[in-house]
């Protein structure tokens, strides 16, 4: 384990409890593609914890985590050795090494593919012992998310590192601080920033028993008491009862729940709950299931079919986008947008309940929920109303992470959303592709488990805070806490310094107000259901669709009660017909073929030579950068001038 004879690596900071098992120093990083030459010096570690590279001439960083250049082991899916004398081999904990590696391949989970180069004879004996270490490590490591057990080792200190930079990052953050969802004071927080009246906040499954999926605190009818409310959880998949997550200033409020138990059968109290859990004399309830969506199996089948195509030589250059097109990856992300665009439209044009049903309520739910709120709610749309959004509808919500890491990427639309509308959003693709790493890094809390309950029983004690700051760690914790807690991923200063985060914020999104505006509610367009009548949400359409438990002959067939995407959004992609402006407040996307893009920041990060200069600061990259501004700008001024951006140097001229 010993360096090169004379070579100095800079100082590793490591974490608590990480052992340093091999080091090659004078490796060197590939950083361009295929026969490209570019490559960094540097030492290449494997540790108990992950794979790291520390470059020879890195200014000294205070952070302890490198995004750029570590990868922890769970997220390593294949080790390739190659030498220019045998054939490239695949290396396990099992496997013999027969030869000395002149080049390690490193294939991420996350789309990264990470080259070292052993280029001096001298770093043969090195090269060795390095790719076996980190095959053996690799398969030792266990994503401990699930295991309920301690995480000694993979803890990390939430304050030290950033202590010098406190006055600084609190004036960034101000009082925006993250909501966490793990106290009651987080919950009625939020419900009175929504202001929706007739709901409160119930402790009915505070100790797990009523749901060990579902969160502590929930958002239910007010007039609903908790022993009433104690009926409904039996009558659906997993106990996962309807909640509210959104309620819309024009009267429109967003659910979630699982299927209907298909071996239920309420008894005349229980049917008296679960109305007034689900309709509570607010509207009609409209039934959004997952059916026009995507299985689970269709997405795990395209994902892998998406990861196999984005590595180098998988298909040849003008049969690319056709085998793309095969993958149906963006079909799926199409049919999401569209069916969130819908629900979003009725919420804001009508006051009724929609109900969007999954039969575990874990995935989908998860991902239409968001999406839904990121069109209708500006505050959404900045950064700590988007980490909210993401610890409520995600991780308190129970989305079980450990077992749909790389089956399921839940950021795939929210980065379609960011490129159609840039001026909308407070954060930037950036931020996005940090947040899409970080699912896959052990080191933090929040997509570690598969629930709240797990959360709390697998991680040291700690007290429940309301929120989580990048500088003071958790507030309010008591003074005798465990020190080893696992801090949130929104703990962007432990990973990124701070040029990096800086590269977070949008400086053309809207302008950073605690509260920003609601959203506004359109004219009404004729007349809509009364109370109590159920439909199901179909394409755009209303079709009545009554309660598994109800009788009787259902109330007659609505007409389309408006316009759908194939009216709003696809239309203004054929380039004849400029899509009708929609409320204040809600973004419409447009879902048709042209218009959805592969996420190729991400996904292409295997093909170096296809990010055409993104990274590298070189003539072509400064073109492509200025090309994409000028993209975005255009955009921007297509949606009229901003009052508040008046005084702006990238306000359009007029």
């Amino acid at each position: 384990m010993s360096a090169a004879p004379g070579s100095r690596r800079p100082a590793f900071p490591g974490l608590p409890g990480e052992l340093v098992l091999e080091e090659a120093a004078g490796a060197r990083q590939r950083c361009g593609g295929g026969g490209g030459d570019g490559s960094v010096p540097g030492t290449l570690l494997c540790t108990n914890r992950r794979v790291a590279f520390l470059p020879a001439q890195a200014p000294g960083s205070r952070t302890f985590l490198h995004g750029e250049y570590d990868v922890a082991l769970p997220c390593i899916r294949k080790l390739v050795a190659a030498s220019s004398f045998t054939k490239p081999k695949v290396l396990t904990a099992a496997s013999t090494l027969k030869f000395i590696p002149e080049e390690l391949a490193v294939f991420c989970r996350d789309f990264r593919l990470l080259r070292f180069h052993f280029h001096e004879n001298g770093l043969a004996p090195q090269a060795f012992r390095v790719a076996n270490a980190i095959a053996q490590a690799r398969e030792a490591a266990a994503w401990l998310g699930d295991a309920g057990e301690g995480h000694e080792g993979w803890s990390c200190p939430a304050e030290g590192p950033l202590e010098e930079e406190e006055e600084e990052e609190e004036e960034e953050e101000g009082s925006a601080a993250t909501l966490l969802f793990e106290s009651l004071h987080d919950w009625e927080k939020e419900l009175k920033r929504l202001g929706a009246a007739g709901w409160r906040v119930s402790a009915v499954n505070e100790r797990f028993d009523m749901a060990p999926s579902l969160p502590r605190y929930l958002w239910v009818p007010s007039g609903l008491l908790d022993h009433d409310l104690k009926r409904t959880f039996a009558h659906f998949e997993e106990r996962r009862v309807p909640r509210l997550c959104w309620h819309h200033p024009g009267g429109g409020d967003l659910l979630r729940a699982a299927g209907f138990h298909a071996a239920s059968e309420p008894g005349s109290e229980d049917v008296r709950c679960l109305e007034a859990l689900l309709l509570g004399g607010r509207g009609p309830c409209v039934l959004a299931d997952t059916a026009e969506l995507p299985t689970l199996a269709d997405i795990q089948l395209a994902h892998l079919k998406l990861r196999a195509l984005c590595l180098p030589g998988a298909a040849a250059e003008d049969k690319w986008l056709s085998a793309l097109e095969g993958t149906r990856w963006l079909d799926h992300v199409r049919a999401c947008l569209r069916k969130a665009a819908e629900v979003a439209s009725l919420l804001a044009g009508r006051r009724c309940s929609v109900l969007l049903q999954e039969p575990s309520d874990r995935d989908l739910n998860c991902l239409v929920a968001s999406l839904v709120q990121l069109l209708g709610d500006p505050h959404a749309r900045t950064l700590p109303g988007f980490q909210s959004l993401v610890q409520r509808e995600w991780v308190a919500a129970g989305h079980p992470f450990p077992h749909r890491l790389g089956l399921l990427r839940r950021d795939t639309p929210r980065q379609e959303l960011v490129r159609q509308f840039p001026a909308a959003f407070g954060f930037t693709e950036a931020y996005l592709l940090a947040l899409h790493d970080s699912s896959f890094t052990p080191y933090f809390s929040t997509f570690l488990f598969s629930c709240q309950r797990q959360r709390g029983h697998g991680s040291p004690h700690r007290p429940r805070s309301q929120t989580y700051t990048p500088v003071r760690g958790w507030r309010e914790a008591a003074a005798g806490s465990a020190a080893g807690a696992l801090p949130a991923v929104w703990a962007w200063g432990l990973r990124y310094s701070r040029h990096h985060r800086a590269r977070f914020r949008n400086p053309a999104g809207p302008p950073r107000t605690a509260n920003p505006p609601p959203p506004g509610r359109p004219p009404d367009t004729g007349p809509w259901p009364a109370a109590g009548d159920v439909f199901v949400l179909t394409k755009g359409s209303l079709s009545p669709q009554p309660f598994p438990w109800r009788s009787g002959r259902p109330p007659p067939r609505l007409s389309r009660w408006a316009p759908s995407l194939e009216n709003l959004g696809e239309r203004g992609a054929g380039g004849g017909t400029r899509p009708p402006v929609p409320p204040p407040g809600l973004l419409l996307p447009c879902a048709a073929g042209p218009s959805v893009r592969l996420w190729g920041r991400c996904y292409l990060r295997a093909l170096p030579e296809a990010q055409r200069g993104r990274f590298a600061p070189s003539p072509a990259g400064l073109a492509e950068e200025l090309t994409l501004l000028q993209d975005r700008l255009s955009a921007w001024r297509a949606q009229g001038p901003r009052t508040e951006a008046a005084g702006s140097p990238l306000a359009p001229s007029r």
